[in-house]
């Protein structure tokens, strides 16, 4: 069993306060672009907010979990602690909000990279790389988030078996590398699409509508 976490639960300060998750992009929001995508190579999907209120946000997905932190306000490690121990596969994905154009294909490729790794990672290079669009084993990262001393990324990637995939190997899959597209302001958006939107949306609604 494959599962995938979806982490939505920033502040985004660099967003200006607006949620990312709700930005849309030829005509669909980020997270039912995620979720989209994600279906199509794993078996469940969890989405980690940053509390139960954010949470009702996401009850227009139906059938998608979403969790609040266990561990608040320690950034994306208590969102991937709450979401491992959400999760019934033996291996996750772990995604960003605000990267609306993830490959099927690109985790898929994650997944099968991991053999008898704990992780794997994309590398860009030695001090670039991507740990919130990676496949991990779950019993991996439970074992290292119930007992860790700092909230770096980089240093639970550092302390478990990881494999680095290259961004070479990956771009033979995504040519563009479309895959790692991060949007953190509504004017970055603009550039690839400059027809987008931003919705505040309503409660268990689309989460579409106009700027």
């Amino acid at each position: 069993m494959r599962s995938a976490i979806v982490l939505v639960g920033g502040d985004a300060r660099r967003a200006g306060g607006r949620e990312k998750y709700f930005f849309t992009l030829q005509g669909k929001t980020f997270i039912d672009r995620l979720i989209s995508t994600l279906r199509e190579v794993v078996d469940e999907i969890v989405v980690v907010a940053r509390d139960p209120e954010q949470c009702e946000r996401f009850c227009h997905l139906g059938d998608i979990l979403c969790i609040a932190d266990v561990r608040r306000g320690i950034g994306p490690i208590g969102g991937l602690h709450a979401g491992a121990l959400a999760v019934h596969g033996e291996h996750v994905f772990v995604a960003a909000c605000d990267m609306p154009c993830i490959s099927p294909a690109v985790v898929k490729l994650l997944f099968d990279a991991i053999g008898d790794y704990d992780a794997a990672i994309p590398c860009w290079n030695a001090d670039m790389l991507e740990p919130l669009h990676a496949a991990y084993r779950t019993s991996a990262l439970l074992s290292y988030l119930e007992e860790h001393d700092s909230l770096s990324l980089r240093t639970m990637i550092w302390n478990i078996n990881t494999r680095y995939v290259s961004i070479e190997e990956i771009r033979r899959i995504d040519p563009d590398l479309l895959t790692f597209t991060n949007i953190n302001k509504l004017e970055d958006l603009k550039t690839i699409d400059p027809s987008t939107e931003y919705g505040q949306g309503d409660l268990c609604g689309s989460g579409q509508g106009s700027l």
